[in-house]
């Protein structure tokens, strides 16, 4: 089972909601999470767990052999993202547009063009009891995280319960760490930010076409207009966590809501079992 916990908006608390179903969940099964905010992965924050291995993520770019390039233009015509561009007798590659698509070399009538990998990110491990993190990290001046969150999925262990760490927002990075998913947990708030990027994350994931159910953080702290657009649109709330200042100050101090307030745990397992419960009921109805 794959469930992912994402947010429309960052600062949700959705690092929370996600280390709070692993930690109470490792008592009767292999856990793994996958953290794949990886330009600010911070679950290990609340984890504390020892990273004990890490591997570099490349992606491919292409190399111009300048010997048989003939400077037909044809591989800047055939990149999408504009990494490529023909200056008169002069082939000039931009490294950090590249998405490593290979199109370039497939398509150059002269094999002028190889790949050679560059560094972007780093995936991280580490593991305790039945507990396993795995955490994806972006370098620094990097823009595109989605190559690094596909790294850290390759890591997923079918035997385990696996919970993603999904970034924030709506975009590819979104997409790229959600899909495969059995389950979609939308952390929100009730803002009318809260609101306004709950909606667009709703959009991407009925568009991927998967169950989804949402928990409601500082509950509160706003009005009710988060409560009635997800009656208005039949999205369960399953779980209502209130503006708590312990909770804010336990978070602060880098300790989980579980370990600091154990009474969650029960709460988080009702939590675990609906999202069970609308999975069951989504395969059938398929």
């Amino acid at each position: 089972m794959i469930i992912s916990v994402a947010s429309g908006k960052g600062g949700t608390g959705k690092t929370l909601v996600a280390t709070s179903l692993a930690l109470s969940l490792i008592d009767n099964c292999k856990v793994q999470l996958l953290d794949c905010d990886v330009e600010e992965p911070n679950a290990n924050i609340l984890l504390h767990l020892a990273m004990k291995q890490s591997q570099p993520v490349y992606i491919s770019i292409p190399r111009i052999d300048e010997t048989k390039c003939t400077y037909c233009g044809k591989c800047a015509e055939a990149c999408a993202y504009n990494a490529i561009a023909m200056i008169k007798e002069k082939v000039l590659v931009f490294p950090e547009l590249c998405h490593g698509c290979g199109a370039c070399s497939y398509l150059c009538p002269e094999s002028a063009i190889t790949e050679e990998g560059r560094e972007v990110g780093m995936v991280e491990m580490g593991n305790s009891g039945n507990l396993k993190l795995i955490q994806g990290k972006l370098n620094v001046g990097e823009a595109m995280a989605p190559p690094v969150i596909r790294e850290v999925k390759k890591y997923i262990d079918p035997a385990s319960l696996v919970i993603i760490d999904v970034p924030p927002g709506a975009s590819c990075p979104v997409v790229e760490a959600v899909k495969g998913s059995d389950f979609c947990l939308l952390v929100t708030e009730p803002t009318p930010f809260g609101l306004n990027d709950l909606s667009l994350a709703v959009e991407v994931v009925r568009k991927l076409g998967m169950p989804y159910g949402v928990v409601m953080n500082r509950v509160g702290i706003g009005g009710e207009e988060v409560e009635k657009y997800c009656h208005r649109e039949g999205i369960p709330i399953l779980l209502r966590i209130p503006l708590d200042r312990n909770i804010g100050m336990l978070y602060s101090q880098g300790i989980s809501l579980i370990e600091g307030m154990p009474q969650w745990r029960e709460g988080v397992l009702r939590l675990f079992q609906d999202i069970k419960d609308m999975i069951a009921a989504s395969r059938v109805a398929k």
